[in-house]
């Protein structure tokens, strides 16, 4: 399976870390490519490096790690996303940190699902610290929990696979609205591990599911 990352950040380089150890292709996408493949070049041969609409063209399933911000820059600049599924790394939090900018009656996934309408949206691994990822997705030596959720079932179905393939394990919370949900519980986790100084090496998870 080939899985295009679009950004080059921390959480880009911990879901390279986790996928390219399971035996998957990784492309990192970027706007520019040469800072792409410096990030690319850190990894083994299966990582590779290329614009982000190559990217996507290249890969079974695309991960945005890129702040929210950014995401409708990123979206118009993929190209033609109908049919991949796209996993939605982000969380809407206030510039400051303080709690999420937008929720309750939306989500950043359900925002990206509007912007990319014939994709299949897969919110995912937004409740993770990039550490947790890079330190190969366990914490305190248990496998990390990653919360899914999407309309599309067989999508969801597919990422589901791919995180416990990669050695952590997935937890379907329900329909793309879910987010609203799986992002409160995200900014509760920044706010642990940033605002009552808890630290990165920490995420939520659920016993007995």
């Amino acid at each position: 399976m080939t899985l295009a990352i679009i950004g080059t950040g921390n959480m880009a380089k911990g879901l390279a870390t986790i996928f390219s150890r399971a035996g998957n292709a990784v492309v990192f996408g970027s706007r520019d490519p040469s800072e792409a493949a410096s990030v690319a070049g850190g990894f083994g041969d299966t990582v590779s490096a290329a614009s982000i609409p190559d990217a996507v063209a290249k890969a079974d399933i695309v991960f945005l790690a890129v702040p929210y911000d950014a995401v409708a820059a990123v979206v118009k600049a993929a190209g033609s996303l109908a049919g991949k599924i796209v996993v939605d790394l982000t969380n809407p939090m206030k510039a400051d940190f303080s709690g999420l900018a937008i929720g309750f009656s939306t989500s950043a996934a359900e925002e990206i699902a509007r912007l990319a309408p014939r994709a299949k949206v897969v919110k995912g691994f937004n409740t993770l610290f990039a550490s947790v990822l890079q330190n190969g997705g366990e914490v305190a030596g248990t496998p990390a929990t990653v919360l899914l959720a999407g309309d599309d079932a067989d999508a969801v179905a597919e990422v589901g696979a791919l995180v416990n393939s990669a050695g952590l394990k997935a937890i379907v919370a329900g329909p793309l609205a879910a987010s609203r949900n799986i992002e409160a519980v995200a900014a509760l986790n920044i706010g642990l591990g940033y605002g009552q100084g808890k630290g990165t090496n920490i995420a939520p998870t659920w016993v007995g599911v």
